[in-house]
């Protein structure tokens, strides 16, 4: 799916998932939306959520009992966003 065909919600989320410094207070359920609408999102066992774009997929954890994300699951957001060939 081209960058251009999401909303500007979730536009923003890319600019915020690309900021640098890495940003640590990134609403997880907004992360989750972007990658629901860039492809596939399925439940794992846990916490885990596995991630299917483009052929490839990744599997995330989501934060608990916080809401936003930590700096080390932006930082894996942001390289999988890379290789499926997805950037701001």
């Amino acid at each position: 799916m081209p960058v251009g065909a999401l909303n500007s919600k979730q536009q923003k989320i890319l600019r915020d998932l690309f900021e640098d410094p890495i940003r640590a207070n990134i609403d997880w359920s907004d992360v989750e939306s972007l990658l629901k609408t860039l492809g596939k999102v399925t439940e794992g066992s846990g916490s885990r959520v596995r991630t299917f774009v483009n052929g490839k997929v990744a599997t995330f954890h989501r934060p608990h009992p916080e809401k936003e994300t930590d700096k080390g699951t932006v930082k894996s957001v942001r390289r999988f966003l890379r290789e499926v060939g997805v950037e701001r």
